[in-house]
């Protein structure tokens, strides 16, 4: 993996794709979650499996990895101990896949950030794999700094950008109007 050239930061739609986990401990469980949330089709590879990756709609292959593993794959996470994270990383590498190898940052092509949602706006915040519990405290604090009624704005930014769309109001002066129209919406609730 090429370490040192900034992340580019993206989120994927893995809703219907093959997903690889390799790892059937505590961490492989944690990241299932995530990637079920998110629609993928999981297959958990690992000699061992907890219980609590043992869900419907979960393939288990109950074996050590095997880079075949990753054949039709969109993405890969490696939670397992760091000399399976690098062979998942490097069968990723081959296959042109991108792998989250789990607290194993050289054997990464891509990270997990520290995540949060509310309604349909996600936030995710990176420090490059190298600090994640960083990451996990700013994520604490932009969550408390997020509005509970953020709905609300991303109904009235749908509306406007539809607008601006209908009327080729130009990119540049879209951020300006959607403050305008987000303090109108506050100024009319305090009237």
């Amino acid at each position: 993996m090429t370490r040192g050239a900034p992340v580019f930061p993206i989120f994927l739609r893995l809703a219907g794709r093959p997903v690889v986990l390799v790892g059937g401990g505590r961490v492989a469980a944690g990241k299932l979650e995530g990637l079920l949330r998110g629609g993928a089709r999981v297959t958990v590879v690992a000699p061992e499996v907890q219980g609590e990756l043992e869900r419907d709609g979960v393939t288990l292959v109950r074996r050590a990895f095997e880079p075949r593993d990753l054949d039709g794959a969109w993405f890969a996470v490696a939670a397992a101990p760091p000399d399976v994270n690098r062979q998942v990383a490097e069968a990723a590498e081959e296959r042109r896949i991108f792998v989250n190898a789990v607290d194993d940052p050289p054997s990464s092509s891509a990270y997990a950030g520290g995540v949060f949602r509310r309604g349909s706006l996600t936030v995710a915040i990176s420090t490059d794999g190298d600090a994640p519990a960083l990451a996990g405290l700013v994520r604490e604090g932009l969550e408390a700094l997020v509005p509970d009624d953020i709905e609300t704005w991303l109904d009235l930014s749908r509306e406007q950008t539809r607008l601006w769309r209908e009327t080729k109001i130009p990119m540049a002066d879209r951020r300006p109007r959607l403050l305008e129209a987000l303090n109108r919406l506050y100024s009319e609730r305090t009237q």
